[in-house]
């Protein structure tokens, strides 16, 4: 009688599949291919149906295709760039030889993702010591991959984005989130507020890398959060750059915010955060 493999196992035989044909990939080729790929992983097991874990809270959640999909990041990047570092979201963590160290994100937007909403992607960025090289979004449901870095321009499917230009917030959506705990919280509610009110319009949808992707080629106008992980800032950020925007980490209100658009538009967040 033959054993029906788990599902690890079945994550590694799909990962050696994948390494065999992408083993001489640059990076860049490399991120594309396993943000890709992770995020079908998720998507058919999703079809499936998936079990959903509580983490920290009830819209805090995990399920086994993030675990799944992260694993097989994990697995191909353990073989292909072993002296690299990684660090994920669902707790992939090795230490950096080389000085470079890719975040992982399987699932961002999982709560969306377990709703049954298409608003989530795969996310994946590359850092070294002089930052982040490069960044990787797939969303599946649309089938959008978002690729861009420091020497690379931001491109959707492989086309270029236009880049980004000057224009002020008034003008502009803010793609955003804030977590109902921090509306309760008078200092980073009031924090919050100045930044929003000072653009024509707010959407809250939950997926960081898929609203900074969005950002990048020009869906949204720009995009603020605080208290952002990394595997949730690094990708998009990666992003928003390389199509010719700006990034900014300020704090206010008793946390940090991430700031994300063109570069007059982050300017003037910034200055109402301070003001």
């Amino acid at each position: 009688m033959t054993q029906t493999p788990s599902l690890p196992e079945m994550i590694d035989a799909i990962a050696k599949t994948f390494m065999v044909a992408h083993a001489d990939d640059s990076d860049a080729h490399l991120a594309q291919a396993l943000v890709y790929n992770a995020g079908r992983l998720a998507w058919r097991m999703r079809d499936q149906g998936v079990n959903i874990e509580q983490k920290t809270s009830v819209s805090d959640v995990v399920t086994e295709a993030d675990r799944a999909a992260e694993r097989f990041v994990a697995t191909v990047l353990q073989a292909l760039r072993g002296e690299d570092g990684l660090v994920g979201e669902e707790g992939t963590s090795q230490e950096s030889t080389s000085g470079r160290t890719w975040v992982i994100d399987p699932v961002d937007g999982t709560y969306n993702f377990s709703s049954g909403s298409d608003y989530w992607c795969s996310a994946l960025a590359l850092r070294d010591a002089e930052g982040t090289v490069l960044g990787a979004v797939h969303r599946p449901a649309m089938g959008y991959t978002w690729f861009g870095g420091r020497d690379y321009p931001t491109s959707l499917d492989g086309k270029e984005v236009t880049p980004l230009t000057d224009a002020p917030a008034e003008q502009l959506s803010l793609a955003t989130y804030l977590h109902p705990t921090s509306i309760q919280d008078p200092d980073i509610r009031a924090a919050w507020q100045k930044v929003a009110s000072g653009f024509a319009t707010v959407r809250m949808l939950g997926a960081g890398s898929v609203d900074l992707s969005s950002v990048a080629d020009g869906t949204w106008g720009a995009w603020m959060q605080h208290t952002v992980a990394e595997w949730d800032w690094l990708p998009g950020k990666a992003l928003v750059e390389a199509a010719g925007g700006a990034t900014k980490e300020i704090s206010a209100g008793g946390v940090v915010w991430c700031l994300a658009g063109n570069k007059q538009a982050v300017k003037e967040m910034e200055q109402m955060l301070r003001g």
